[in-house]
């Protein structure tokens, strides 16, 4: 049993593929990628190491990707339909370290070359639907995974390594492997059962992986986003970050003849209208004194988005640590462009604490609606310990001492109770 991936494994296998564009008709979300596929074209195969296929017209790319290995690896690959399989292949390497080859198709954005008429990059909190239909072939023998691969970046497209989380949804395994890091819980979505695996990868970033229990050979119409809502629940996904790409293929350790994909489709929409998604927070250290009675941050919130937030149902955390014996607080308000009286405002325990975050000051709007790319304006507030000690705001978790507003990742805007901006401790 595999404990890890090697680091070769997570940074080898992302090698960029240059793709060219073609014109192609996108496929009806309502149906779930039904349309009329593009004229045939004779099946290609590909014996190379890095070769690369396109697939219904653009929309997706096949890749060899044997990035941890040199033996011979084939593939046989339907253009039109975007059904391949693994022809030729032997591979014989141990199950506790890295895979030899992850051959997949995927659509999006993958090391800045991007598939057409995705709809991607999406920002997680703007998310509508993500679904999938997901058919595979399998075999009784060797060692390897059936794995779709979600990536995630701080930026609409990177030509590198996505420096946000890698989400694995494993619909099926066999011969003794298993995902990064450790099992950390069990969850039910769509109606399944799944393992929650989380851990660092090879470079750092975040990896949650979703292993079906029982496994399959297919998913139909598959709600991917409910994995991604639990993934933002769970501070595994920041959910100002970017849905950049969506893969799906087999990571093969041992064998692999015989492999195939029979569909993979992969779809994801926004929301419409202006959504809290669009939101961010900045901040700015309105008392720099560390050590006084008084906490005093400025807050504003931004709309990044192209149509207008209504914040009737947003909330701005601001995280900080009341020290030993602090039962109750006073807070003020004491400028808004809004308004005074559009703020509402209140101290509270911190459900789950962490560091410097055993409470949280939040605050509400009774009204205001930005416009896409207006923001707030300032808001100013301040609060208190009852007994008016002194707070230690040196650890505070959300405290910048920039007099200046800046993004705030560490200060939470919430829509309705759900995280749409910013990671919690």
């Amino acid at each position: 049993m595999r404990s890890r991936r090697t680091p070769a494994g997570r940074t080898g296998r992302r090698l960029p593929v240059l793709v060219a564009a073609a014109a192609s008709l996108l496929l009806a979300a309502a149906s779930m990628l039904t349309g009329a596929p593009p004229a045939s074209a004779a099946p290609v195969t590909d014996c190379t190491q890095w070769g690369t296929t396109e697939l219904r017209g653009g929309e997706y790319v096949y890749q060899q990707n044997e990035w941890n290995s040199e033996a011979r690896q084939c593939v046989e690959a339907d253009p039109a339909t975007g059904a391949w399989s693994v022809t030729d292949a032997s591979f014989a390497l141990p199950t506790n370290g890295a895979p030899a080859t992850y051959p997949a198709s995927y659509r999006g954005c993958h090391w800045g070359a991007c598939t057409t008429d995705s709809g991607l990059p999406l920002r997680v909190a703007e998310l509508g639907s993500v679904r999938t239909n997901w058919s595979t072939t399998q075999v009784a023998s060797g060692a390897y995974n059936v794995a779709m691969d979600i990536w995630f970046d701080s930026a609409p497209v990177t030509d590198g390594q996505p420096d946000g989380t890698e989400l694995m949804i494993w619909m099926n395994h066999r011969g003794g492997v298993q995902p990064i890091g450790a099992r950390t819980a069990t969850v039910q979505l769509d109606g399944r059962n799944w393992d929650v695996w989380t851990g660092p990868g090879a470079s750092g970033w975040k990896v949650i992986s979703y292993v079906l229990q029982n496994g399959a050979t297919e998913l139909t119409d598959f709600d991917v986003k409910g994995l991604i809502d639990d993934g933002v629940t769970r501070g595994a996904i920041n959910p100002a970050h970017y849905l950049i790409d969506a893969e799906a293929g087999f990571e093969i350790w041992q064998g692999g003849q015989g492999l195939g994909m029979n569909e993979f489709a992969f779809e994801a929409s926004a929301r419409s209208g202006g959504t809290a998604g669009a939101l961010k927070a900045q901040y700015k250290n309105n008392d720099a004194a560390p050590g006084d009675n008084r906490i005093g941050p400025g807050l504003r919130l931004v709309n990044t988005g192209t149509a207008p937030v209504d914040l009737s149902d947003v909330t701005v955390r601001d995280r900080f640590s009341g020290e030993s014996g602090a039962t109750a607080y006073g807070t003020s308000c004491d400028y808004a462009v809004l308004g005074c009286s559009t703020v509402t405002h209140r101290v509270q325990p911190a459900s789950a604490a962490g560091p410097g975050a055993d409470h949280y000051l939040e605050a509400g709007f009774g009204g205001g609606t930005p416009a896409a790319g207006a923001t707030t304006g300032e808001i100013q507030l301040h609060l208190n310990k009852a007994d008016r000690s002194a707070f230690d705001e040196t650890d505070d978790y959300s405290r910048t001492t920039g007099a200046s507003f800046t993004d705030a990742p560490k200060v939470t805007v919430h829509a309705d109770g759900a995280l749409v901006w910013g990671t919690a401790p």
